[in-house]
């Protein structure tokens, strides 16, 4: 990726006459994000149109994907605002991959608002001018005599009125503002608000189209088996079973395609319904070689793991000296975290529709990268990546899983194999058993304390199977850089060393929602309480006075809205009057930084012996200026039952090198029985917004260990607590 000097002309610019109305495409630059010391900076390119028709009516295209957490209301309402636009009057369209038009369409690192919110505004506010300055034109007068409201522009000299649909055409003629001026927070009109999302009728009845529900004419469906241990190989076949089935049309072996996100390799069957290719794939007579993770097991794994970090690792980053700090130490502290491999398990598995054709290749899919499916199957049909047409469609849940395009460069194959349009849909198990999955992994963390309760010096040790093994199979260990969030952590300890410990690859490993911070998160912010404990104080005063120590200038920012997220979650929550609970009841507190947005929850569980129930959970958020209030509030409600099933029971398990788990009956989500009662509370500061996807995972596991201690003496350090047997 390059980054490139734009003028903002050039940034806003690409207007023009369109048939019946204005089109406006503001074209944003590259830029690189603001660095914070983090290794997560990106550069983004994404384009926006908007498209007012001859009478009013105004379409305005998303280019990031939908999967649920509301983006497509979100930013399309930011345009709408500077816009000056009734919200009634406008649709919104998920637009095709096009990288050229919309520039990045990855949606993932919860970064599409942080990156988009500006650009986004800056569209909607440049066209205002331009439908103003088309009413002046018509008016004879200045356009600072003009003003916008509610899709009309309106003379203040006479109060005329003018509608954005007699204009919108006009408008296309006047030039692009250079930069437009956007509007103050006070007048916000929907930036900030309880906006209902602009699908919500479709999806309450049904009518929303996700992947699973493409159907064009011709179509065939696929169902596929993959080998069940990670670089097997397909060994013999026996199809004759599965072609006695009325309506299979063909069985087709697809090979392991060597790059990254294409296929593992496995058989498909393709029939005239998917039920029908399901039942089938069960006829098949397969016999794998297995390969080298045959005997992958991860209760051994994570055995292993400990002892890697709870002796000497290699070095990621150290400041100051450590041993003199533990030389000195009134205290020592030290404590091991470790944490399974968890399964994204959307509610809609993998699903697409690929009708490869000789001159062209179509695609329809829940994904959250259409880039990657064109640059895929680019390498696979060798075309051009911008040849290949992909329609995103709503996906049904994502959680990183979707970033990877395996099943659409399948469903190639087979429309290939056909000559036919072919849905290709895995099955819950095949998802869930030969999928990518959160890493495994053991910390390992070691602390000084002075007489005066201070840290002094702070060893950490990480092990887990990078991401990063995904493009090189031949790492033995996360790099430094996946380390960093240790060596940045607003904590700020004066003297610090970090070390990664090995940890081989065995399996495919992707990006889950909060990736790396949901076990750094928990480590960091159970080992607080602990250290509190040892100290004798609560963990709320020991985290303010450790925030405090940190006199790094470069992580002020950091400090400070740590501490005021920390202190919205004790006051909204019981904290302060915790010691008048019942005797089996507990409240612990936790506060984590990622993905530029300060969280900190307080969560209330109720524990009798083994049995914990989570009460109320009190969310404290400052991601700075909310977009959608009730988009923002359910994005906390969702981390929570994603997180209270991580953190009690869901683990995926492997033996003999391939997963044990199969479905939901022993990788069990959260009931809507056992769903706490969740308070979302956003700080107002009016800064530049950041991400909400993901932060909201990375304190809970730990608030909720806290919490369990609290009421009952008893720690947890091991995710999930209680895993299932499998």
């Amino acid at each position: 990726m390059t980054i490139e000097n734009v003028s903002r002309r050039k940034f806003l610019k690409t207007s023009g006459v369109a048939a019946g109305g204005l089109w406006l495409g503001v074209t944003i630059p590259n830029a690189a994000m603001a660095k914070l010391g983090l290794e997560d900076e990106a550069v983004f390119n994404p384009n926006a149109f908007i498209h007012i028709a001859e009478n009013g009516d105004t379409l305005i295209y998303c280019g990031r994907c939908e999967m649920g957490q509301g983006i497509s209301t979100a930013l399309p309402a930011a345009v709408a605002d500077e816009l000056e636009a009734d919200w009634s009057r406008v649709t919104v369209k998920q637009a095709d991959g096009n990288e050229e038009l919309y520039g990045s369409q990855a949606t993932g690192g919860s970064a599409s608002i942080r990156t988009m919110y500006i650009p986004m505004r800056e569209a909607g506010a440049a066209a205002k001018l331009m439908l103003i300055a088309a009413a002046a034109k018509v008016w004879n007068v200045s356009s600072e005599d003009c003003y916008a409201e509610s899709h009309k522009v309106i003379n203040r000299k006479n109060n005329q009125q003018l509608s954005y649909g007699e204009l919108a055409s006009l408008a296309a003629r006047v030039p692009v503002p250079e930069k437009p001026a956007l509007k103050e927070k006070a007048d916000y009109k929907y930036i900030g608000k309880d906006l209902a999302r602009h699908n919500q009728g479709d999806i309450v009845v049904g009518q929303l189209t996700y992947g699973v529900d493409t159907k064009i004419p011709g179509l065939k469906y696929g169902a596929i088996v993959h080998c069940p241990v990670f670089e097997g190989k397909l060994k013999s076949l026996d199809k004759t079973e599965a072609m006695k089935m009325k309506g299979v049309e063909a069985v087709v072996e697809i090979p392991r395609f060597e790059v990254p996100y294409g296929s593992i390799g496995g058989v498909a069957v393709v029939a005239n319904n998917t039920w029908t290719a399901q039942q089938a794939v069960k006829k098949l007579k397969i016999e794998w070689d297995l390969g080298p993770n045959n005997t992958y097991d991860t209760a051994a794994y994570k055995a292993q793991l400990v002892k890697n970090v709870e002796n000497p690792a290699q070095l990621a980053a150290e400041r100051g000296d450590i041993e003199k700090a533990f030389a000195n130490a009134e205290h020592k502290v030290s404590a091991t975290y470790t944490g399974g491999h968890l399964s994204h398990s959307p509610m809609e598995p993998n699903a697409s529709v690929v009708w490869v054709q000789d001159d062209s290749c179509e695609v329809w899919a829940a994904t959250q990268s259409p880039a990657d499916i064109q640059k895929v199957l680019g390498q696979y049909l060798k075309r051009k990546p911008k040849d290949i047409l992909v329609h995103v469609t709503m996906s049904g849940g994502a959680f990183g899983r979707k970033f990877k395009c395996d099943y659409v460069q399948e469903a190639a194959v087979l429309s290939q194999a056909v000559n036919a349009p072919v849905q290709l849909t895995w099955s819950r198990e095949e998802d869930m058993r030969t999928g990518y999955y959160h890493s495994i992994n053991a910390q390992h963390i070691e602390a000084s304390i002075d007489k005066d309760g201070n840290v002094t010096g702070w060893l950490h040790r990480a092990a887990f199977m990078p991401i990063a093994s995904l493009f090189n199979g031949k790492l033995d260990r996360a790099p430094a850089n996946n380390l960093n969030e240790i060596r940045n952590h607003p904590f700020g300890i004066e003297n610090l060393r970090s070390e990664t410990g090995e940890a081989k690859r065995h399996t495919r490993i992707g990006w889950y929602r909060a990736v790396y911070a949901i076990f750094y998160g928990f480590a960091y912010g159970t080992f607080a309480d602990e250290m509190a404990n040892k100290v004798g104080q609560d963990t709320f005063t020991f985290l303010n006075n450790l925030y405090d120590s940190n006199k790094n200038p470069e992580q002020e920012e950091q400090v400070r809205r740590s501490k005021g997220a920390l202190a919205l979650a004790a006051e909204k929550s019981q904290w302060f009057s915790r010691d008048k609970l019942p005797k089996n009841q507990g409240i612990g507190i936790a506060v984590h930084y990622s993905f530029n947005t300060y969280v900190a929850m307080a969560v209330h569980v109720e524990v009798n012996g083994d049995d914990i129930r989570v009460l109320n959970v009190d969310c404290a958020v400052d991601c700075g200026q909310v977009l959608n209030i009730d988009s923002a509030t359910a994005q906390m409600e969702g981390a929570v039952v994603m997180a209270t099933a991580l953190s009690l029971r869901t683990e995926i398990v492997f033996r003999d090198g391939a997963v044990v788990n199969s479905n939901f009956h022993n990788y069990p989500v959260l009931r809507i029985n056992e769903m706490p009662k969740v308070k979302a509370h956003f700080i107002d500061n009016g800064d530049k917004p950041t991400g909400l996807g993901e932060p909201g995972l990375g304190p809970y596991p730990a608030a909720l260990s806290n919490a369990v201690f609290a009421a009952s003496g008893k720690r947890y350090r091991d995710l999930p607590f209680k895993p299932m047997p499998v």
